[in-house]
């Protein structure tokens, strides 16, 4: 064993996490390593590709808006893009790119290795470094050691990981890569606790061999839409999708293999994920249903292969080509790939702090699916936030943490280190209880201002977030300030412009309230200034919805006012009388940093939390 070199920060894992974290260190100036098994495979997406969707959509958004790189390279190398929901309320319509895989990953490539303060090594991390509770480096299968003030695990579904295609088994991480063994045994030495968790991927299938005629064609959608608020040109999109279903063939076939099955037969021991069960769970789970839609997806411009997206299966490859070929269109299908199931370690989040930082271990970070949760989306959010909070770990200044109110990123974390997850978690709408504020289209007006605070936001995001803060404003106080009053004169402009008429004296901001009223509508026919479409969808949204919004607002207030009620970290609850056991448990364990954060843990009542704010008053102030 020899010692290498070091660093600020060390990144352990080089996916979607590990290169939000490591970019986040390097740009805040911290001496970075970032550590991979592949070079080859860095930014790899091994199951679905593509970028965003409900939810998932916003998290890039505000990764983007921190000053993050997913949602520039989904600009960059998007192949065709949508905007989901479009029926539905702005609050939960959602960004979705299909990505070029190996643009995607050549272009993440290039930007990790043009970063300053940052380097790119391939080695495979064997044993974590601690001394007196502290990280201070890392050991390779190589016997190098690297020394680090702080060490970020962005591991993936590398750690243990184990490959499942019905009855063979091997050990492996995604895509057939290598798995990391030791690490596990490493962490566990460290007295932290592991998960056993499974997720898993449909076939990948040869285009020559899909007869497209039989399908429905899934075209993208032409409109100024992006994912990252300073890409200029708009995505262009290059190639279509296509929608199949199964049927009771396919179903009858699954059926009948189902003691095959690794899920069903108890090969499987890890949980997988609930939003994204396997072909076979689906059969299980809802045998009413007479079939399932499949999507085909190129993985990019320049091959052939396409993703059976819905057809995640761990399945016997004989099984996989039999029931494949009943579908519609792939009679004659070819596999390239087969899908398979690959469980893997993690650890339970429970043991991190709102910074992802390990409450045990001072200088120990986590993100991504190394943390419990799933997709590539859940993963980038988590890795710039660890990233940032490494850097102000190693600088020792404040930390950044996201309230709940303020982005799905703050949901996510909070989720996962107050309530803990059983299985692979993925980011709902449904779970932000202030959807309507933490919209796509106003997450740089959210998030920005703390990217610009920290040093994150470069020049150019800088000046262009100015620009479109001035837009508003200056265009809302003409909006609120131009009174019109009912006459022929102002009830024709509006018919111009298919606007019906007004009967009262009014701000032409209340126009905007009515459907259907546009802000380019209005400056056709008023004076109003010429602003950018982003900025006037900004000021539409917020006019529109302007009265859930402000009761949004008002819940959000209510609780911030819980949040900003600290608890010491050195608190004893089994000395607070009247505090029930099972809360006192549930504090201990989780030890949360306010009353607001209580509030969310399970078993932790009204109650209690009275209990706990009355002893906390008692205590004398330091």
């Amino acid at each position: 064993m020899f010692l290498e070199d070091r660093y600020d920060v060390i990144v352990i894992g080089a996916g979607h996490a590990g290169i939000e974290a490591a970019l986040a260190t390097a740009r805040l100036g911290c001496k970075t390593l970032l550590a991979t098994l592949s070079l080859e495979n860095l930014a790899m997406m091994p199951c679905n590709p593509s970028i965003g969707g409900p939810a998932k959509g916003n998290l890039v958004r505000e990764v983007d808006a921190l000053g993050g790189e997913m949602g520039v390279a989904a600009d960059k190398t998007c192949i065709q893009f949508r905007t989901l929901n479009t029926g539905k309320g702005f609050a939960v319509q959602a960004l979705r790119a299909q990505a070029d895989k190996r643009m995607y990953q050549f272009f993440m490539k290039s930007v990790c290795e043009n970063t300053c303060n940052l380097d790119l090594k391939q080695l495979l991390i064997e044993d974590i470094i601690t001394e007196n509770d502290k990280i201070i480096g890392v050991t390779t299968e190589t016997n190098e050691t690297f020394l680090a003030n702080a060490v970020i695990l962005a591991s993936g579904t590398y750690l243990g990981g184990r490959i499942i295609i019905g009855e063979s088994i091997f050990n492996g991480g995604p895509n057939g890569q290598r798995a990391a063994n030791k690490l596990s045994d490493s962490l566990k030495n460290c007295g932290i606790r592991l998960m056993r968790f499974k997720t898993g991927t449909p076939a990948r299938v040869d285009g020559r061999t899909i007869d497209f005629s039989k399908m429905e064609i899934q075209c993208g959608v032409d409109e100024n839409q992006n994912f990252s608020f300073i890409t200029e040109t708009p995505v262009i999109n290059k190639a279509v999708c296509y929608l199949t279903y199964t049927n009771k063939r396919t179903h009858d076939i699954l059926k009948k293999n189902l003691h095959r099955a690794p899920m069903a037969n108890g090969v499987i021991e890890g949980v997988g994920p609930r939003y994204c069960p396997s072909i076979e769970s689906k059969i299980i789970r809802f045998p009413d249903k007479d079939r399932h839609q499949l999507f085909l997806e190129p993985e990019g411009l320049g091959t052939q292969e396409f993703y059976v997206q819905g057809m995640s299966t761990s399945m016997p490859a004989d099984v996989q080509i039999e029931f494949l070929r009943t579908i519609p269109g792939l009679e004659n299908v070819k596999i390239m790939r087969h899908g398979y199931a690959i469980e893997y370690d993690c650890i339970d989040p429970l043991q991190l702090k709102q910074t992802l930082e390990f409450k045990n271990i001072a200088g120990l970070f986590s993100a991504g699916q190394s943390n419990g949760s799933s997709g590539y989306e859940e993963a980038a959010a988590q890795g710039i936030i660890a990233g940032i909070n490494a850097a102000a770990f190693v600088k020792n200044t404040e930390p950044l943490i996201l309230k709940r109110s303020e982005g799905y990123i703050g949901v996510l974390i909070d989720d996962l280190v107050t309530k803990g997850t059983d299985e692979p978690y993925r980011m709902l709408t449904s779970r932000a209880e202030y959807r309507l504020l933490l919209r796509h289209d106003n997450a740089d007006i959210r998030l920005t201002p703390h990217a610009i605070r920290i040093g994150l936001a470069s020049p150019e995001r800088v000046e262009k977030f100015k620009t479109k803060i001035t837009e508003i404003e200056v265009a809302s106080n003409k909006l609120n300030e131009t009174r019109i009053t009912p006459c022929k004169e102002i009830n024709e402009k509006l018919k111009s412009v298919d606007i019906g008429e007004i009967h009262t004296t009014m701000p032409i901001a209340d126009l905007i309230k009515r459907p259907g009223v546009t802000y380019e509508k209005l400056r056709k026919i008023f004076d109003l200034p010429n602003i950018s479409r982003n900025s006037a969808k900004q000021i539409e949204i917020s006019l529109f919805y302007s009265g859930y919004i402000q009761k949004q607002s008002e819940l959000a207030d209510k609780m911030l006012n819980l949040e900003k009620i600290s608890i010491p970290d050195d608190i004893n609850y089994n000395l607070i009388q009247n505090l029930r056991f099972e809360a006192k448990e549930k504090l201990s364990k989780i030890r949360p940093c306010s009353i607001g954060q209580a509030t969310r843990i399970s078993g932790v009542s009204p109650a209690d939390i009275s209990v706990l704010i009355v002893w906390l008053k008692s205590i004398p102030k330091k």
